[in-house]
């Protein structure tokens, strides 16, 4: 079996893009992958287009072998751009050997360690004090309908370019402290705050909240410094939930060893795709470190997503904008008519060759890309600072 042909595909589903990859072999086996790096998807299409020349011909079933020369056959390795390439191109491979194979991808990757994907909902009403009884009704009407695990939005201003931490930690802070109160003790909270805060300013928000009010904090702080997570990490007891910006082994190398993080945020479609997510997560166990996968995308990054849990041992809860009030549109029924669909709070992954995900490849291909780009969000004072 080699591979024929490797083809990027780029286009609109509900309000976002997705970036696919499609691997073709000689005996018609089609295996699908998907990028991680939104709004620069344009970049990965190019690092795709580099990897083709020595993709076609070879042997889609030796993954571990491809992936090292994906990696390591230029000078200049790795980074965002070509991980989140050789992940989609990772994604794909695992597709069509499964299907060769007739099995799903969990087999591949050691089998089953559960029977289904506990996930935890995503709430997207702002935690701001002017917006706390619509904040309350739409963590009640989760609770309501089983979810035990919510997650959180911190406040930000009305302007959607405009961002001023200081003013964000103490509104945030005093919306979180009335939500647990309106909530109680059982529900575990976390809040996202997307790694714009500095150090000074996530301890302050931790500091401001008391004992029991969140169970995790995700990426308060830009992760390029492990040693200002340490600092961070001396200055709070609140767990961290980080990792989901890793594109390798070695950039999570530092925050596993230094126990810096309580969860592993792994994300499959950038990290490298099964093969490198495995190993980080393998190294994550023996220091007792939990996944939490970043799961943002689309139908087949939920399904390589899923793979992937049911495959942990140490796995804690999957991310999923399948929700009920999710705003994005991701999972269009139409162009991905066989998908991994919530069976109420959790996936259960579909004993189906290859991943189980089906994609309507005609209607994809007639839906062009949106314009997209991230917001380049400033302070009152006219400087730059994350979105």
């Amino acid at each position: 079996m080699k591979i024929e042909s490797v083809e990027a595909l780029l286009g609109a589903v509900g309000h976002r893009n997705q970036l696919l990859v499609k691997v073709v072999t000689e005996c018609g086996i089609v295996g699908w992958g998907e990028s991680g790096l939104s709004n620069r998807e344009r970049a990965v299409m190019g690092a795709v287009e580099h990897f083709k020349p020595f993709l076609r011909g070879a042997d889609p079933r030796r993954i571990g072998r491809i992936w090292q020369e994906m990696y390591r056959s230029h000078y200049f390795e790795g980074g965002r751009v070509l991980t989140a390439a050789m992940s989609a191109v990772d994604i794909a491979l695992h597709d069509i050997v499964g299907k060769a194979l007739g099995v799903p991808v969990y087999q591949l990757l050691g089998g089953k360690q559960r029977d289904k994907v506990p996930c935890f909902a995503c709430c997207y009403t702002e935690a701001d004090p002017d917006r706390l009884e619509e904040l309350v009704k739409e963590v009640k009407a989760l609770v309501d309908l089983g979810w035990t695990t919510i997650r959180v939005i911190p406040s930000n201003f009305d302007d959607p370019e405009l961002f001023e931490p200081r003013d964000s930690i103490a509104r945030t802070a005093r919306c979180l402290i009335a939500l647990r109160a309106a909530i109680g003790p059982d529900i575990t909270l976390g809040i996202d705050y997307h790694h714009r805060l500095s150090v000074a300013e996530a301890a302050s928000f931790c500091q401001r909240l008391p004992a029991g009010t969140l169970d995790f904090l995700e990426e308060p702080i830009r992760n390029q410094s492990p040693d200002a997570y340490a600092a961070l990490r001396g200055l709070t007891t609140v767990p961290f939930a980080i990792g989901e910006e890793f594109c390798s082994k070695w950039t999570a190398q530092p925050y596993i060893e230094r126990d810096l993080t309580q969860y592993l945020r792994v994300d499959v479609c950038n990290i490298g795709g099964f093969t490198e997510a495995m190993k980080v997560a393998s190294w994550a166990e023996a220091h007792y470190i939990d996944v939490m996968p970043h799961n943002p995308l689309g139908p087949i990054c939920t399904a390589a997503s899923n793979h992937f849990a049911t495959a942990l041992p140490n796995f804690s809860l999957m991310e999923t904008h399948q929700g009920p009030f999710s705003p994005f549109g991701a999972h269009s029924a139409e162009l991905f008519p066989q998908q991994h669909r919530l069976q109420g709070c959790d996936f259960v992954v579909p004993d189906v060759p290859g991943l189980g995900v089906e994609v309507n490849e005609a209607a994809f291909r007639n839906s062009p890309p949106l314009p997209a780009e991230a917001p380049h969000l400033r302070r009152p004072d006219g400087g730059v600072t994350n979105w």
